[in-house]
């Protein structure tokens, strides 16, 4: 896909509002219309916008507005619309959150609610100045309002504390994560290597109140039970979780979920898990390489309920190969049973295209509106047995910008996925692939720390992880 860029260089935001409805492509700005493929034009000019779409060096489609500003937030704003206007009326289709690109959209419902809008103002403003549907814009709205909700019971000593073990019995066909398949005999020279971490983490948050704790990976319950057990007594060891509000395990893959590693998180005060099947169809199980049954997530859901778990998180994700809505409903209607405390629902990315042709953009199209679907019904099914949504995020570079949402039951919000997402809070990571997050309330600003991705750059590296932490958090 080429763009040409005419009186201006604002090249991001003209290749975002692209994105919007031609996703996953390489982008070539151009001095000139190429003879073939797709093409964009945008031009800049004194109280005047374009955008002109060409298919093959002809001219398709076009969309022209006169403006009335000077400074270059407003001309961003015109140019990304106009691009948007004129993409959105050659494909007869407009995204449910309309020209929103931004991963936090209920960010913005509160930015304008603090700017002296009223709650139907922010919507109208969201659906006539980004085009979004009414039913994104109430979400923002609801997704702030719940997140507000815990921000506000922020104190200035609060913090949270994430360890990650990225190790995974095998890796699913769809997996983006820090993820590497089980080897015993290394999970222990890294949890080893963890410890050492941990032990440095500990003394920079002696003075600090531990707000929320979460084990993530990969799946940490990969681990074998005496690994396990292991990494579970060392952090209530080595951390005072007194006033802990949340102090969450994703044991994730049922097939890694034993009686003794449940006993092992009851027994550190863990009072949130998740147990995640992606999916109850037990064809896209086999085809994206889970190693269990839908049996076994039912099985190893009853079983943590049986051992005191009442705050269980189950993960989802739609557009799974070959999955359908109905799919997605059969998924739905056996989640419903169950009655997890929360539920949280992923998009997959829209398949990648594999070559610019004129048609190609209709199979997308029909691809995305499906999505669509299957994000109502899994908010339908939510509500259903009185799961809210408290939190989002939304995907970038895929048609449509679909969002994952976060649904619980009132009082189960993950406190951990709010300070993650709206970034309002100090969070300190331990572990391969982890991020420290620092942040500075007197200007909202964030600074990260990164550790190596690598178990094996981890272990051989360690020091120097905890040298990159020990400069910025003394």
């Amino acid at each position: 896909m080429d763009f040409i860029l005419v009186g201006h260089n604002f090249e991001n935001d003209v290749q975002t509002a692209i994105q919007i409805f031609f996703p996953n492509r390489h982008y070539y700005r151009a001095d000139k219309i190429p003879e073939e493929g797709f093409a964009v034009k945008s031009v800049l000019a004194q109280n005047f916008v374009g955008a002109y779409f060409y298919i093959n060096g002809k001219i398709e489609n076009e969309f022209t507005e006169n403006i009335d500003s000077k400074n270059d937030s407003d001309f961003k704003y015109y140019l990304k619309k106009a691009v948007f206007n004129v993409l959105s009326g050659f494909t007869k289709y407009t995204p449910k959150w309309g020209m929103l690109t931004g991963v936090r959209p209920a960010k913005l419902a509160g930015e304008l609610l603090k700017s002296g809008m009223g709650y139907n103002e922010v919507i109208e403003c969201f659906k006539q100045k980004f085009y979004t549907s009414h039913q994104k814009a109430e979400l923002a709205l609801n997704i702030y309002n719940a997140e507000r909700e815990i921000l506000l019971r922020n104190k200035p000593n609060d913090i949270s504390i994430y360890i990650g073990i990225p190790f995974c019995p095998t890796r699913c066909l769809y997996c983006s994560f820090t993820s590497y398949p089980i080897d015993y005999n290394k999970a222990d020279k890294y949890i080893e290597c963890l410890e050492k971490e941990l032990d440095f983490i500990k003394n920079v948050v002696k003075s600090k109140n531990i707000c929320s704790l979460y084990v993530g990976g990969g799946t940490p319950t990969s681990l074998n039970d005496k690994q396990f057990e292991y990494v579970m007594d060392i952090i209530n060891e080595k951390f005072v979780l007194n006033n802990t509000k949340e102090f969450s395990v994703e044991a994730g893959r049922p097939d890694t979920i034993t009686k003794a590693k449940l006993l092992s998180m009851k027994k550190n005060n863990v009072n949130r898990i998740s147990i995640n099947p992606q999916t109850m169809n037990q064809k896209t199980l086999d085809i994206v390489g889970r190693k269990h049954t839908v049996e076994d997530v039912k099985n190893v859901f009853y079983m943590a309920r049986e051992n005191g778990f009442f705050n269980i998180n189950m993960d989802l994700i739609l557009g799974l190969p070959k999955e359908t809505i109905y799919d997605v409903k059969n998924t739905m209607e056996e989640i419903v049973k169950l009655s997890p405390e929360s539920v949280t629902v992923h998009t997959l990315a829209v398949k990648r295209a594999s070559a610019l042709k004129e048609k190609l953009y209709s199979y997308n199209l029909s691809e995305a509106d499906e999505m669509e679907k299957m994000l109502d019904i899994c908010a339908d099914y939510s509500k259903s047995i009185e799961l809210e949504p408290y939190y989002m995020y939304r995907q970038k570079a895929m048609l449509g910008n679909f969002e994952n949402v976060g649904y619980c039951k009132k009082g189960a919000e993950s406190i951990y996925n709010i300070e993650i997402m709206e970034e309002k809070q100090t969070i300190i990571a331990a572990g391969a692939g982890a991020s420290t997050k620092i942040y500075y309330p007197e200007t909202d600003a964030v600074e990260r720390i990164f550790n190596v991705k690598s178990v094996d750059d981890y272990i051989s590296r360690i020091d120097e992880m905890i040298e990159r932490k020990a400069k910025m958090l003394g």
